[in-house]
């Protein structure tokens, strides 16, 4: 039996995850928050240093919980892996191909066994290639940027929008640029600026390109 994918792809802070998750919802689909794996693997490389990642199958066992949760290791470690430390610090660690091969390999099973809502930066043009739908989310960085500074703030990080700002615009020359897997939009991927949408909005969005592709009721 064939399992329906979904793709959802862009930078930091499109609203991607919130989007994914609400549409993996209403779908009744299962929800794969790939940014949080590599933020997982990110913590535990901060941790314990590079070294491990020559022999990261042996290090790092991801799993997420009923409510999202990001268990690492059997360890909850959902606010640990939204940090600044661990934030600043992903791209570079995405970046290296054994994390990537890793983890890319890890959410095609995933695929293979459910019907999924998948967002990251490389989910339509690596990981789910053939994914039946595939949208690419943006967002101007000054709006990226104060979504980032709500959510920092209601963790209790203290930080200026000036530096998120900053932050979103290396991140996105890094991971755009970078030799694995760049960020890109796929060639067949629909795109979605939502910079003056509201969550509903997106959402609806979403669900009517679903619905349309694949007749989804």
């Amino acid at each position: 039996m064939s399992h329906i994918s979904i793709a959802i792809d862009g930078p930091a802070a499109a609203g991607k995850s919130t989007i994914a998750k609400r549409v993996a919802k209403k779908l009744e689909f299962l929800y794969i928050d790939t940014g949080a794996m590599y933020r997982a693997v990110t913590l535990y490389v901060l941790e314990h240093g590079d070294g491990v990642i020559k022999d990261i199958a042996s290090h790092i066992h991801i799993t997420f919980g009923i409510n999202d949760e990001v268990y690492l290791n059997d360890k909850d470690v959902s606010a640990e892996i939204r940090s600044p430390e661990v934030t600043n610090n992903v791209s570079r660690v995405s970046a290296i191909g054994e994390v990537r091969t890793y983890l890319v390999e890890m959410q095609r099973e995933i695929s293979r066994t459910s019907n999924v809502v998948m967002d990251g930066r490389d989910i339509g043009t690596t990981v789910l290639p053939d994914a039946d739908v595939k949208i690419f989310m943006q967002a101007s960085p000054a709006v990226r940027a104060q979504r980032r500074l709500l959510e920092e703030t209601a963790r209790g990080n203290n930080i200026d929008l000036a530096t998120l700002t900053a932050e979103i615009i290396r991140r996105d020359e890094f991971d755009s640029m970078r030799e694995i897997s760049p960020l890109v939009q796929a060639e067949d991927a629909t795109l979605l600026d939502t910079s003056h949408l509201s969550i509903d909005e997106a959402e609806q969005k979403i669900i009517q390109l679903v619905e349309d592709k694949l007749e989804v009721q």
